[in-house]
């Protein structure tokens, strides 16, 4: 049983116990650019035991107080736990210290609408039922992540999109499975299945550090997760199970990347609608990534296409190209 479960206790029961209640997590934060200015919220819902993120929201909120904003975000969470189970018990947790302490009663809330907030997040459920914890911003980095997402897709006039979940592959059916009739002689050699797809690409970096805050980060944007971590080197995984890895090391020659040299020029990712390539072009900037070609852009790579190309510090460049049916 993970430690927070501790903080609901049961040992008064006297009758015999049913199955424990379900334990989840909530992870909500807000933030606003100008307090009050454009502000979003972030909200997800955390298995305690695998640590897997089972739902998540974000939102913008228009321009709002920070506050505001952070208890948009706990409301959202509140009502995404009670959905997964109406009889769960949630722990949440939120970097901001003026949630946690007036939700727990210990803080008096004196503006009128985060007591219209802070009701309605005591109405979503019984508040018997939930706990609260601070833990420090950087620890509630997957929050932040949306509701900054949130922001910046509504400064931008898109709506906030969830990242996609990985597709599984489909079981071969038992037709296409079983054994046919001979045909060798019977005609010309039928076509073979397309298997060549990508499996995964390794990148050898210098400086793995600055690899990882540049193509990592937008490997995020993306929606590539995690995959695995190690001393030298990191991977990330995308749809159907493309997996790309970051590495760096003795073996890697101390000289920088050359893409104009034999060998590879450029990754190129598709990434959504041309708002969302403008959108996320320009956060590159903030993240490592030098915009290239900027005098054509969108349409560097021709008249019918619609793609940001961008360059990080150690020379690696990458396309991000839109889904696009060419000008209006």
């Amino acid at each position: 049983m993970p430690a927070e479960q501790t903080l609901f206790d049961h040992s008064s029961d006297t009758t015999e116990p049913a199955a424990a209640p379900r334990f989840l997590i909530v992870e909500a934060d807000g933030g606003s650019r100008g307090n009050p200015g454009h502000a979003g919220y972030g909200a997800l819902v955390r298995d305690p035991e695998t640590g897997a993120i089972l739902v998540e929201k974000a939102a913008y909120l228009g321009k709002v107080s920070n506050n505001v904003a952070e208890y948009s975000g706990l409301v959202a969470g509140l009502e995404l736990a009670n959905e997964l189970d109406p009889t769960c018990r949630i722990l949440v947790k939120m970097d901001s210290k003026l949630v946690v302490e007036q939700m727990e009663g210990r803080w008096k809330i004196k503006h009128a609408d985060m007591r219209a907030l802070a009701t309605k997040a005591r109405a979503v459920l019984d508040p018997a039922r939930v706990k609260y914890q601070w833990i420090p911003r950087e620890i509630n980095k997957d929050a932040d992540r949306l509701s900054n997402e949130a922001m910046d897709a509504g400064m931008a006039g898109i709506p906030w999109v969830p990242r996609a979940a990985s597709p599984s592959a489909a079981a071969p059916s038992a037709a296409a499975s079983a054994p046919g009739p001979d045909t060798s002689d019977a005609g010309p050699e039928p076509v073979r299945q397309s298997t060549g797809r990508l499996h995964h690409v390794e990148l050898w970096v210098r400086d793995l550090q600055e690899a990882t805050d540049s193509i990592g980060w937008l490997l995020r944007q993306l929606g590539f997760t995690v995959k695995e971590t190690w001393a030298e080197g990191i991977s990330f995984l995308g749809a159907d199970g493309l997996y790309l890895v970051i590495e760096s090391g003795t073996a890697v020659a101390d000289e920088p990347h050359q893409r104009l040299h034999p060998g590879l020029n450029h990754l190129a990712f598709r990434a959504g609608t041309a708002a969302e390539v403008d959108l996320l072009a320009r956060r590159a900037t903030s993240h490592g990534w030098t915009p290239m070609f900027a005098a054509a852009y969108p349409h560097a790579g021709g008249k019918d296409s619609y793609a940001a190309y961008l360059e990080n510090q150690a020379g690696f460049e990458v396309e991000l190209v839109a889904d696009w049916d060419g000008p209006a």
